[in-house]
């Protein structure tokens, strides 16, 4: 398990992943996947680049580590991830056997991990998950409370 220090170095790089999200004029939300102390994968969201549902930070991070590892099965990592996951990215923590996740933002209207379900580790499902939240939460909020400020304040065109 990592420490507390561990847990914001990683939740400083998935912030950076995030504003770097934001500058390419995608929701800013970043992940990093961890193994033995070490950053093996990271990502941002790219719906919109790569005009894909699917293409949430944590979804394409945890790709990438599997390809990193040559292996589906993430046993022994962790996800550093700067919003609570929703349905989709909590299940694929699952399936994808991550063994810990650290988030920052609770995410009140879609997290599934803590706020409206708790799939990351449902005693129902065949896996469970070890959960950290609320790591550099108001850092991880702000990002996203100014990225959508911004994006009211411009005019339509």
């Amino acid at each position: 398990m990592s420490t507390s220090g561990e847990d914001v170095a990683f939740m400083a790089r998935a912030l950076a992943a995030a504003n770097a999200a934001a500058a390419a004029g995608e929701v800013p939300v970043g992940a990093v996947v961890v193994l033995n102390g070490g950053v093996i994968a990271e990502a941002y969201n790219r719906r919109e680049q790569d005009r894909d549902p699917l293409a949430h930070a944590e979804v394409l991070a945890i790709r990438a580590a599997a390809r990193a590892l040559g292996r589906w099965r993430l046993t022994g990592c962790t996800l550093y991830v700067t919003l609570e996951p929703c349905a989709m990215c909590a299940g694929a923590l699952v399936n994808a056997r991550i063994d810990r996740l650290v988030y920052g933002a609770d995410d009140p209207k879609a997290g599934a991990v803590r706020s409206k379900f708790r799939i990351a580790d449902d005693p129902r499902l065949n896996h469970r998950v070890e959960v950290t939240s609320g790591i550099a939460s108001e850092a991880c909020g702000d990002v996203l409370r100014s990225f959508f400020r911004a994006r009211r304040s411009k005019p339509s065109t």
